[in-house]
């Protein structure tokens, strides 16, 4: 089931959003992730629209939208990856806004092959000022 977050669900999501980064991104510091845990924690995440997929009660991913266009996350726990979780929470977010946006490190390979085969476009590639890593 997907639905709205609540504050409630803070501890859970920014638990799958810091694994999950760690994970996806193990070409970054992880010391970058843990400076800026709180800043999602207490701006992006309250500022942005954010869903979860739920099972039994248990939160195994989120999906959070920005100025009603911009894919901020999109993590799913990982002893739930690869069970359509992502696809679900991405189409539903298809549904709701007109238009979607996001930019993805070119080193996450597989975020990358996921949104091209959600019909993604790129539109050129980026130096993340912060990480100096290229982003599409």
């Amino acid at each position: 089931m997907i639905r709205k977050f609540k504050e409630e669900d803070t501890t859970k999501v920014m638990t799958i959003w810091t694994k999950g980064n760690f994970k996806a991104h193990d070409f970054i510091e992880k010391d970058y992730w843990l400076e800026n845990f709180n800043q999602v924690k207490n701006e992006y995440l309250p500022q942005s629209e954010t869903y979860v997929y739920t099972e039994e009660g248990e939160i195994k991913g989120f999906i959070s939208i920005l100025e009603k266009k911009y894919i901020g996350a999109l993590f799913v726990r990982q002893d739930s990856l690869r069970e359509g979780i992502g696809r679900r929470l991405l189409n539903y977010c298809k549904e709701k806004y007109d238009y979607l946006t996001l930019n993805v490190y070119e080193k996450n390979v597989n975020a990358t092959l996921f949104y091209v085969a959600m019909d993604f476009k790129n539109k050129g590639i980026q130096i993340d000022e912060k990480t100096r890593r290229k982003r599409i």
